[in-house]
């Protein structure tokens, strides 16, 4: 009998943070946002845009790998921003939802860009033996789907991206206290430089996908990649939420 009182004394005594799971998840999907996005771009894109790809031997197999990772991407863009709507829609429910929009927004871009990607391979699987003058039509048609492809990154990934995770996140965890602040003043910054941008390429004052831009997103790719690690390695610190009964509705959710 005493024995049972210690063990439930100890069990009552020990506290359970309600948002340490809801942390994990999130900083884990912010993980996987990056291995998928990198090596799409980097490790399985680079063929398509290496000669006449549509007209050329190609590397199917690769490409289909890297369309495939930016499927996952989508998941886990939107796994953040749910995750995280668990933890912030007591205080900021709008400002939640305005993250999932952002992220669900970024994720239509990336998912034009996969349908331009796999429409390119089939028409490259299909014509593959296309005499010369119909090989010239169907190299103008390739580049005109791998334009748009390009242009979904530059307006999702280099533009869309710094409202969501870099203003409305960073805004977020600024104010919240979630993180620590010095930590959300870099995603603001981050995200104010790839809106700048951004803007910038679409009204055709810089150079889309240009040096300007990659220098931009060095703030934005530092404020995710630790803000991902952070969450991982510490959780959610405890926020500064204005009354009792909305500490108390974090606690419950």
């Amino acid at each position: 009998m005493t024995t049972t009182q210690r063990l439930t004394t100890r069990h009552e005594a020990t506290p359970v943070d309600p948002t340490r799971r809801a942390a994990t998840i999130v900083g884990w999907l912010f993980i996987v946002t990056y291995v998928t996005s990198i090596s799409a771009k980097v490790g399985f894109y680079p063929p398509l845009f290496d000669g006449n790809y549509i007209t050329g031997p190609g590397e199917d197999s690769r490409v289909l790998w890297g369309a495939f990772a930016e499927c996952i991407l989508i998941i886990a863009n939107i796994g953040t921003a749910t995750a995280l709507y668990t933890v912030v829609k007591h205080r900021y429910p709008n400002l939640g939802l305005s993250f999932i929009a952002a992220r669900i927004m970024e994720s239509v871009f990336i998912g034009v860009g996969i349908l331009a990607v796999l429409t390119v391979v089939t028409l490259r699987q299909d014509y593959a033996a296309a005499d010369d003058q119909s090989a010239a039509g169907l190299a103008a048609v390739g580049d005109a789907f791998l334009v748009m492809q390009e242009w979904t990154f530059n307006l999702g990934p280099a533009f869309v991206v710094g409202v969501g995770n870099g203003l409305v996140l960073g805004w977020m965890m600024f104010r919240s206290g979630l993180v620590p602040r010095q930590l959300a003043v870099l995603g603001l910054i981050g995200g104010t430089c790839i809106v700048a941008t951004g803007s910038a390429a679409v009204l055709g004052l810089i150079e889309p996908g240009g040096a300007i831009q990659l220098l931009s997103a060095a703030p934005e790719f530092f404020w995710e990649l630790s803000f991902g690690i952070y969450l991982i390695v510490k959780g959610f610190k405890t926020p500064d939420f204005n009354t009792p009964e909305q500490t108390a509705g974090l606690a419950q959710s």
